[in-house]
């Protein structure tokens, strides 16, 4: 078949371009990449003029409504904006050292900061008080029981000690996705070469799940590390596929170009396109609309929105400009 892309002049833009070419996604130009919600977006805004009363209003709303995944989702964009621009976050501390939600973003802002040094095991061990003092300000909150299970991995902290982590976090809040991600990242890190029972844990979880949880995206996020640190070899392609599958439904419980499930469904479109699933990628990305986020695509390129064109176009050139029968998708990928 004749590439009808290659036809075109290569100064006509996605957006000049007629529907049945673009597949009906969003024009390049019109994609953001870790856009902030409404509520937000006003508090980082505030945040890069030196005010802090905007991000504490927001985090103390999700504490007295107990929004645990939105809290979860906002403290860590807070604490990666604090990482860069951090004068807000200073006069924040200085005047409310005790204040709750200032006590969470600083455990989270501690082990993000000791994150990326070489000597991350030791610093992180040196952050544990802050983490203690953040899950002693609301007794209620899972998010510090996230961070103490991320900085376990960390830390490299041993099995006993991530069991007792993780049955205080699930005393607090059974079905919080944060919690259950961090969980997964620490077993695939300490079983590493044994995908198998990571996959087993993330399909008890989802399976303890109501219809329309996050954790319905737990087995997606096991094959997204399988695919990416192990091979698609390492579990059956049938648990993969599943995985996929699951994690298809709950996206259609979303309503389209909704930023709340960007997150789920970027990973969701990284996985397809490793199975090589391309109409099924294709489908998550017209449900994306315009919102991409830096992780997966940060995996593969210092330009996490460059990288996401990239895929999206190939997505698009495979399932529309050469159309394969996918048998629901089930078909092996072209070096991904």
């Amino acid at each position: 078949m004749v590439d009808t892309m290659a036809l075109l002049p290569p100064f006509i833009r996605a957006s000049r371009m007629p529907p049945y070419l673009t597949g009906g996604l969003p024009a390049d130009d019109e994609v953001l990449l870790d856009a902030p919600d409404d509520r937000l977006g006003p508090a980082l805004v505030a945040a890069g003029q030196g005010a802090h009363g905007r991000a504490a209003e927001l985090l103390a709303a999700t504490r007295e409504t107990s929004a645990w995944e939105l809290r979860d989702r906002y403290v860590r964009r807070l604490s990666a904006f604090a990482r860069s621009r951090p004068e807000w976050y200073d006069a924040w501390r200085a005047e409310a050292p005790y204040d709750p939600d200032r006590l969470l973003l600083g455990a989270q802002l501690a082990v993000d900061r000791g994150w990326d040094s070489p000597a991350r095991a030791e610093l992180l061990r040196e952050v544990s008080p802050l983490i203690t003092a953040a899950a002693r300000g609301e007794d209620r909150d899972p998010v510090p029981w996230r961070i103490a299970l991320d900085h376990a991995r960390g830390s490299q902290a041993g099995h006993t000690y991530f069991g007792e982590l993780w049955e205080a976090a699930l005393r607090r809040a059974p079905l919080h996705y944060g919690c259950h991600v961090a969980a997964l990242r620490y077993l695939a890190t300490s079983w590493r070469g044994s995908y198998r029972e990571c996959f087993d844990f993330a399909d008890r979880a989802a399976q303890d799940a109501p219809p329309g949880s996050l954790i319905q995206a737990l087995p997606a996020r096991a094959a997204l590390a399988c695919l990416t640190e192990a091979g698609a070899d390492a579990v059956p392609r049938e648990r993969l596929d599943a995985a996929a599958d699951r994690a298809i439904e709950l996206s259609a419980t979303f309503a389209p170009a909704d930023p709340w499930p960007a997150e789920i469904r970027n990973k969701l479109v990284y996985v397809l396109v490793r199975l090589g699933r391309w109409t099924d990628a294709l489908e998550q990305l017209r449900m994306l609309g315009p919102y991409a986020t830096s992780f997966p695509w940060g995996r593969e390129s210092e330009d996490p929105l460059g990288r996401f064109l990239e895929v999206r176009e190939e997505v698009r050139r495979h399932a529309l400009i050469h159309p394969i029968s996918e048998h629901r998708g089930r078909v092996r990928s072209r070096g991904h």
